[in-house]
């Protein structure tokens, strides 16, 4: 799989380094583009079903797994990791706090801090769109093999932007409460 992603094709799927310059997109990305795309439809649409049943979409969920994997996160935090505007986010949160799936404390040291922690009913609620995520993910990697996680992980890490590679390795690689 590696050797597929990392070797560059021409759009007829031939060789790229045999000289062909035709400035095409080489078929095999376009296949991996519109699989990403089917994949993230159905990796979130289960999920979507699920934050239906509370009147909520995916950028509340984006909101209550990251709160959720980072307890005590600052708001403007959040916001980075997200890359949203403070008003998309806080039409997203104030729902999330009214509905008590997440509440703000104050900072210890700095009042004017927000600080976001999951209820019990937003821990409940991020471990079942988890699990249904994970289980997809589970079915995907138990055909690649002893490796595949390891490949999918580089592969997906690859996609990032290089600036914000160290930054969502450290994200990714928390623990819910440590």
């Amino acid at each position: 799989m590696a050797d597929i992603i990392s070797h560059s094709f021409d759009r007829r799927g031939e060789d790229a380094r045999s000289g062909s310059d035709d400035g095409d997109l080489p078929e095999i990305r376009y296949e991996l583009i519109e699989l990403l795309f089917f994949a993230y439809r159905d990796f979130v649409g289960e999920a979507d079903s699920v934050l239906a049943e509370f009147g909520f979409w995916r950028a509340h969920h984006r909101v209550v797994h990251f709160v959720d994997r980072n307890p005590g996160i600052r708001v403007a935090e959040l916001l980075a990791i997200l890359k949203i505007t403070k008003q998309s986010l806080g039409r997203v949160l104030k729902e999330l706090v009214d509905k008590d799936f997440i509440e703000q404390r104050r900072g210890p040291s700095d009042k004017r801090q927000r600080l976001l922690y999951t209820t019990d009913k937003g821990r409940a609620l991020a471990q079942r769109l988890a699990e249904i995520q994970s289980q997809r993910i589970a079915k995907a990697l138990s055909d690649l093999g002893p490796d595949g996680a390891e490949i999918a992980r580089r592969f997906l890490s690859d996609l990032v932007d290089p600036d914000e590679r160290a930054e969502v390795a450290r994200l990714t690689a928390r623990r819910r409460g440590s």
